[in-house]
């Protein structure tokens, strides 16, 4: 069967594409898709697959649905394709800046967080070490050492990391 006359069903394509059937409706809504219908059942050619494919990859790639039909729809077009690749490349550089300050934001977001985990780290460490996200490993690891001998009721006090043993 050659791979134009082959069809697909909507579980199908949900299934190859990780989409829903209520997305790919919603997709049929929205004129990206156009299924033909045999009874009530949606059935879909290798056209609308290819469709869903870059419906898929660009909602992946941060495109809305908008833009996506923008590109699609010049598919059409008897140029080459031309028009479309020259207002995908359009689309493309654009999204690749948009992305790369959303980087660089979310950079900026990950060493403000890093350098407050260290501040905060560093003042439990200072008043309250039995705070810090290891101290229940270490009061379990205690308490199994001193063979559960110790109240568990009470905390187990934690080390200072800041105190040295020579103090």
């Amino acid at each position: 069967m050659a791979l134009d006359a082959r069809t697909w069903s909507i579980r199908q394509l949900c299934r190859e594409f990780g989409v829903t059937a209520r997305a790919l409706r919603f997709y049929e809504d929205k004129e990206l898709l156009f299924p033909q219908r045999r009874g009530q059942t949606r059935v879909f050619n290798a056209r609308d697959r290819a469709r869903l494919k870059l419906i898929v990859q660009g909602k992946q790639l941060g495109f809305s649905l908008a833009e996506i039909r923008e590109m699609l729809d010049l598919y059409d077009r008897k140029d080459g394709g031309a028009q479309q690749l020259a207002v995908s490349l359009r689309k493309f550089r654009a999204q690749i800046e948009t992305l790369n300050q959303k980087r660089e934001a979310i950079d900026a977001a990950i060493d403000t967080l890093t350098q407050g985990c260290a501040w905060i780290e560093k003042r439990l460490a200072e008043f309250r070490p039995d705070l810090l996200p290891e101290a229940d490993r270490y009061h379990s690891a205690l308490a199994a050492r001193l063979g559960d001998e110790t109240d568990s009721s009470e905390p187990i006090p934690a080390p200072n990391p800041l105190r040295t043993r020579a103090s």
